[in-house]
């Protein structure tokens, strides 16, 4: 049997609130128990079962580990176009800032690289290292490209859409489009179809437009507000369709770039605590550094950790990690713990199907944790029971 760790004293946050003075035990790479501190641990019934060695959290958080549903690199690294090894050192680099779970988002490019990438990223899903595979591109408006290369845009032919997914090898998991786009209806009904989460973003549609799509099966905003039209009385745009609609779920960046608080405040009123989604649309220089990279073909210039395209200086994707965002939304946004939980952990691990395994601290489930302390500073991370970064509790 594996031995068994136990972490006291902490603040855990459970599905059913925060357990103050918690703990949690893992055995393996699974949760043991998870819940307050029995009055008697030998007790039939209680949360606790006989003991290991006990780690004492007190004055910490504990909350589960980060599931990121759009995530294209760091360290220095690319899922687009890095080497296999340079893909591992990117996720291994969100793992020490608390994302236990990601999905590896690419960027627009040949129809061929992206089957090759597909391949490649699928092996990494079948090994253990991804959650799956997410398409940004190239299937979205040129009026909204962001940081992509107009020249290898295309309306979203469903065959071309089909080929992409059958390239993933059952690991495609979104693939992000403009559905006002010729045959982006068709495509979203593809994709549903296949099990395939369709994504309006970097979209030029209309508040009629996208409602048709999410009724053809589109459930995920990609990163609301951002390459997309502004909210309008008149014209209300996507962005309304996307918030009011119970179906969708809306990704943010909380960076303090790509949102005005307000505007983040407006989405979890609005949409509510349990349609929200935190992730970072990093790309390489997440936990790297400021310099020059390339996103898919485009140089980027990365100046006190906010990226740009040197040519036209659209914000290029982020250098967010997960911890941030979480310090962001508790100490600027003034979020409640367990609604910033949901939006970095349940909900995405929700949407991604695999709530059964991770996204919250319940026996059974992966030994997926985070460790942070009373100013919500990251302080230790444990993946399937063991520790990515040792606690550190001095």
């Amino acid at each position: 049997m594996a031995p068994r760790k136990v972490l006291a004293g902490a603040r855990v946050v459970l599905p059913t609130g925060i357990a103050h003075g918690g703990r949690v035990a893992v055995e393996g790479p699974r949760i043991a128990a998870a819940g307050p501190a029995p009055a008697d641990p030998g007790t039939p019934g209680t949360t606790d079962t006989p003991a290991g060695p006990v780690l004492d959290v007190s004055g910490h958080w504990l909350v589960p580990g980060f599931v990121d549903l759009h995530n294209h690199g760091g360290g220095g690294a690319s899922f687009t176009s890095g080497t296999v090894d340079e893909v591992l050192h990117g996720i291994r680099t969100h793992r020490r800032h608390g994302t236990t779970t990601t999905v590896a988002s690419t960027v627009t490019g040949e129809m061929d690289l992206l089957v090759r990438r597909a391949g490649m990223l699928s092996e990494l899903a079948e090994q253990g290292d991804l959650a799956g595979i997410h398409f940004e591109g190239p299937f979205i408006s040129p009026c909204r490209k962001g940081a992509h290369s107009e020249a290898l845009l295309r309306d979203p032919d469903p065959a071309a859409v089909r080929k992409l997914v059958e390239a993933a090898r059952g690991h495609a998991r979104m693939m992000t489009l403009a559905a006002e786009l010729p045959g982006g209806l068709d495509s979203v009904r593809l994709l549903a179809d296949h099990g395939v989460i369709a994504a309006i973003g970097h979209t030029d549609a209309t508040y009629e437009q996208t409602v048709e799509a999410i009724d053809a099966g589109a459930t995920v905003a990609t990163h609301l507000f951002n390459a997309m039209p502004a909210l309008g009385h008149r014209a209300p745009g996507p962005i309304a369709a996307l918030l009011e609609d119970e179906r969708v779920t809306v990704e943010l960046i909380n960076d303090g770039t790509h949102l005005h608080p307000a505007a983040l405040e407006l989405a979890f009123r609005h949409a509510g605590a349990g349609r929200v989604a935190f992730i970072t649309d990093a790309m390489d220089a997440a936990g790297f550094g400021d310099g020059r990279y390339l996103l898919g073909p485009l140089e980027v210039e990365v100046r006190e950790g906010v990226a740009r395209l040197v040519e036209g200086g659209s914000i290029a994707g982020s250098t967010l990690t997960l911890d941030r965002a979480f310090r962001r939304a508790v100490a600027v946004d003034r979020l409640p713990v367990p609604d910033v939980v949901a939006a970095l952990s349940a909900n995405p691990a929700r949407l991604l199907g695999i709530d059964d395994r991770v996204g919250s601290l319940e026996p059974g489930k992966d030994a997926d944790l985070v460790l942070l302390d009373d100013d919500f500073v990251l302080k230790g991370v444990m993946r399937r029971g063991e520790w990515v970064v040792d606690p550190q509790l001095g």
